[in-house]
């Protein structure tokens, strides 16, 4: 052997291109068709670009004996180098007794990419020639992987158990997307409505009408509401400290069909600071006409973990006038537990007009919670005419 030589001359050859030849020499094949971006994809050169996160990695390797001799004990692997593991993607294991001249060893290989950042493939090829010797060889293939989507949240908690959010989805990438699919996977305590749809008779459409893409840079919004589940709905304790709500699954198609799937971590909002006991509003009128007594229902819910024994206290403001006895006396509430209060009130005063003016006080400790701002109710003259 010569001393000087630079590198060893191997009998096998790694390829990625021999598609297009395929392609070439198939009669039922289009003219030209191994020129198309098709044919050009499953060639790979050392260096071959971008992929986004959530898209599934695919290549063609082909191991191919270029020499005349009939070499034996072939193993090809192929492993995924990320900044944080090294993946084995061989599908299998166990080398190839033996190629003769001109035939190949043909693997596909897959993987859903799941980090950004640098990836390089590894394909290690080690054989022995005819005459016993060992050989081996490497090529090393890199490419990026790059975000596709920037995803942004909001949490809205409504008056009732109830919460809202608010899903922001732009597209980062410089080529327009098919989105397939934006849903909530609710935690086990929740249950989800979609807003993204139009009833128009018996049928929904959804609010980006019927071909879904969203093109580059755009962002688009979902809406979904999320109620506690019957089984957990009146454990105000429970549901009081639940922080974690689900989690975003978005599928999506690119130019040629290529599919893509994120998954966000689990969604954590604030947990609303009910306090120890939380007074809402179950029934109250949008309209109610000026100085005429009108009804609400509200419900008291002990969030602590001790009971408590209740006073009512109804306190008159400059507009919102209390009818009834302040000062009664509402018993004893278990921890988690509620009950359904009706009141009646009416307004002296035009216009929206904020229900206020209601205490609460737990006589075992001594201790008295005022809720101010409970509602907003519009209210009108009944007497106004429309008379020029």
């Amino acid at each position: 052997m010569d001393v000087n030589q630079a590198k060893q001359e191997h009998l096998l050859a790694l390829k990625g291109d021999l598609f297009g030849q395929l392609m070439r020499e198939d009669p039922s094949t289009i003219k030209g068709a191994e020129t198309l971006m098709l044919g050009e994809m499953l060639t790979l050169p050392q260096n071959f670009g971008n992929i986004f996160l959530g898209e599934t990695f695919s290549s063609y390797i082909s191991v191919h004996n270029d020499s005349s001799q009939v070499v034996k004990d072939i193993l090809v692997k192929a492993d995924l180098q990320t900044s944080s593991q090294r993946l084995n993607l061989s599908a299998s294991n166990s080398a190839v007794a033996e190629l003769k001249p001109e035939c190949c060893i043909d693997d596909v290989i897959h993987h859903e990419v799941k980090e950004i950042g640098t990836h390089i493939l590894v394909c290690a090829v080690s054989y022995t020639t005819h005459y016993g010797e060992k050989l081996y060889f490497r090529k090393f293939f890199k490419f990026q992987v790059l975000k596709p989507l920037d995803v942004k949240t909001k949490f809205y908690n409504a008056e009732t158990d109830e919460v809202f959010l608010e899903a922001q989805i732009q597209n980062i990438t410089t080529s327009p997307m098919f989105m397939e699919k934006v849903s909530l996977e609710p935690s086990m305590m929740y249950n989800v409505t979609e807003l993204n749809m139009v009833t128009s008779g018996d049928q929904g459409e959804s609010t980006f009408g019927k071909m879904s893409y969203l093109q580059p840079m755009d962002t688009r919004q979902y809406l979904y509401c999320l109620k506690p589940k019957p089984e957990y709905a009146e454990k105000a304790g429970i549901i009081k400290g639940v922080t974690v709500i689900g989690k975003l699954d978005i599928v999506w198609k690119t130019n040629l069909g290529e599919r893509g799937r994120l998954q966000t971590s689990q969604l954590q909002r604030m947990a609303p600071g009910y306090g120890d006991i939380r007074l809402s509003l179950e029934m109250i009128p949008d309209t109610v006409n000026l100085e005429e007594p009108f009804d609400i229902i509200c419900k008291i819910t002990n969030c602590s973990e001790r009971t408590m024994d209740l006073v009512l206290e109804m306190c008159n403001t400059r507009s919102i006038h209390w009818c009834g006895i302040s000062g009664r006396q509402l018993g004893k509430l278990s921890p988690g537990g509620f009950l359904s209060l009706p009141l009646t009130v009416l307004s002296s005063v035009q216009g929206l007009q904020s229900i206020s003016g209601l205490r609460l006080t737990d006589t075992f400790l001594k201790r008295t919670y005022e809720y101010d701002d409970i509602a907003q109710v519009c209210v009108v003259c009944p007497f106004t005419s429309n008379e020029s």
